[in-house]
């Protein structure tokens, strides 16, 4: 007989996951947690360059940036009592958004609006799903993120309200980054997310 207190393997076809929602709520800060910390490697290296060719753009780059420090911390805080843990490839969140946040940087001072839209679009969906999960599961997890929701909805429309123009680079960027942002959040959790979502609407 399985062991009811040991945390279940993971598969798709798990039953028990789908009944024991602090599973989820763990995988949920772990891969949040993981995402506010690429968050802050993406600006660190779009202000790096910025203070060199857009230096006027460098106090808003450097006001998100610590809102995602804080975001970082307060997920960080939440994991003890949920026994929750940092994923274990925080290696790559910090790989990925450094190389991200330069490229997109060196590519022109849109273009790190643009970066910013997509990355924030597709967290704000990833924090739609949680908070619909979360609200008769866990509701201060659901106040936090319901608060740093917020803050990040603010970065999406600073970012659309700064972009000049909405070309073909935008139209072509916009899905790629993306689909980075959700690949990351899948290789984060080697592929919790996927049926994480799956399990999420089930249970909602």
């Amino acid at each position: 007989m399985d062991n009811p207190s040991k945390e279940p393997s993971g598969r798709p076809g798990n039953r028990q996951v789908a009944r024991d929602p602090s599973v989820t709520i763990r995988r949920i800060l772990k891969v949040n947690h993981a995402g506010e910390f690429g968050a802050i490697r993406i600006y660190g290296a779009q202000i790096a360059v910025a203070r060199r060719l857009f230096p006027k753009i460098v106090p808003a780059l450097e006001e998100m940036r610590a809102d995602e420090i804080e975001h970082c911390r307060l997920f960080h805080e939440a994991m003890p009592a949920r026994r929750a843990k940092p994923c274990r490839v925080m290696a790559f969140w910090s790989l990925g958004g450094a190389v991200l946040g330069f490229l997109t940087a060196l590519c022109g001072r849109n273009m790190i609006w643009i970066c910013t839209e997509a990355v924030e679009s597709t967290v704000h969906r990833h924090l739609e799903d949680q908070l619909a999960f979360l609200l008769t599961r866990d509701r201060d997890l659901h106040a936090l993120i319901a608060s740093i929701q917020q803050e990040e909805l603010a970065h999406l429309r600073k970012a659309e309200d700064n972009q000049k123009g909405r070309g073909l680079s935008r139209a072509l960027f916009l899905p790629v980054v993306g689909a980075l942002t959700d690949l990351m959040i899948w290789l984060s959790t080697w592929g919790d997310s996927s049926w994480m979502r799956a399990e999420m609407a089930r249970e909602i």
